[in-house]
């Protein structure tokens, strides 16, 4: 899956070569003329399974696969890392070898997700299953960040997913985080308050915030009916003669929709935050949803997404630091120092 997802990208990215990190006597017999002369292997011994433990995988997997495909791209070797292996793994790893950027204290899983009015970022979707309010703001930066860059919105606009619209609802994280989004500069992101789960699809904004767990079940939840409608449609399809019928008629259409929601197309969310481009492919995905994957990195490096990201927590600093100075080196967390009391005009502390 992995050499035949790398001859699709190879299609749309004639310019890229790729470090090929596993055992080379099983990798070698399976690379076709047409990819060979592009593809280096790296041969490691070791590889991480896939019930493998975070914790036990960076102890022992020093000269694993996925080890040193990270490792590769903290010594400069190269400019991105994609990985349909151990999830868990691939992020304590990542995260122990390439560092956060400054001013993130913890990555995030983003990705895209179809909706009624295109597409949305959402973040986090597994990597952190518990967040303060601090994780909470520093996802909405990088995920304005990300959206501007993949998405192309200028002022993207940013919803923390809640039970609730209401301000009284949710957590205490989420309302705090909330209180401090309010008071971010209007022309870096238009922050929409909380959004519920039927705005996901919906579109309503552009970044929907959340922490690790909730993101996760969301999001396999929207997966699971989406696969459950498929089989409706299918059973409905079949059912009798002139349903089979009216599936001719509308196969067009279907197709249609289809495509736009094959989990494919969306294949390959990022490790948001760290000092180097990791994506995460999904491990069951096939050869199209992996080069989608690679696509997903090599576009994100050619338009210096982790720059972006860190001159945008500079801009967010500069803005609230005009508000008050002492808050100046501070970097990110200097939100929670400089947030406008809204009944008086004044900065409270929080």
């Amino acid at each position: 899956m992995v050499l035949e997802g790398i001859k699709v990208a190879r299609l749309r990215y004639p310019h890229v070569h790729f470090l090929v990190f596993g055992d080379s006597a099983k990798i070698d017999p399976l690379l076709s003329d047409d990819i060979r002369p592009f593809c280096s292997v790296r041969h490691t011994p070791d590889a991480v399974a896939s019930g493998d433990k975070p914790s036990l995988a960076v102890r022992q997997g020093r000269n694993s696969s996925m080890w040193l495909a990270i490792k590769a791209v903290k010594d400069g070797e190269a400019a991105g890392v994609v990985s349909a292996g151990n999830t868990g793994a691939l992020m304590a790893m990542a995260k122990l070898i390439l560092r956060t950027l400054p001013g993130i204290d913890r990555p995030a899983i983003a990705t895209l997700i179809p909706t009624c009015r295109g597409e949305s970022v959402m973040l986090d979707l597994g990597a952190n299953a518990e967040c303060s309010a601090r994780n909470l703001v520093q996802f909405a930066v990088m995920g304005s960040v990300f959206a501007r860059t993949l998405l192309h919105v200028r002022q993207p606009a940013v919803g923390l997913l809640n039970i609730g619209s209401e301000d009284q609802k949710g957590t205490e994280s989420l309302r705090e985080a909330a209180t401090v989004l309010r008071g971010f500069p209007g022309d870096f992101m238009a922050f929409k308050g909380f959004v519920e789960g039927d705005d996901i699809g919906a579109g309503t904004v552009d970044v929907v915030v959340t922490d690790g767990f909730t993101g996760n079940v969301a999001l396999k939840t929207a997966e699971g009916t989406a696969k459950l409608y498929g089989s409706f449609l299918k059973e409905a399809f079949r059912s009798s003669v002139l349903s089979r019928l009216g599936y001719l008629l509308a196969r067009g259409a279907l197709a249609h929709v289809r495509k736009r929601t094959d989990p494919r197309r969306y294949n390959g969310a990022l490790f948001l935050g760290l000092n180097g481009i990791c994506v995460k492919s999904h491990g069951g995905t096939d050869h199209i949803g992996f080069a989608n994957a690679i696509g997903v990195a090599v576009d994100l490096v050619s338009d210096d997404l982790n720059d972006k990201i860190k001159l945008g927590c500079q801009d967010v600093q500069s803005d609230i630091a005009a508000v008050n100075p002492d808050a100046a080196d501070k970097g990110i967390d200097a939100t929670f120092v400089a947030v406008p009391d809204s009944s008086s005009g004044k900065i409270m502390e929080t």
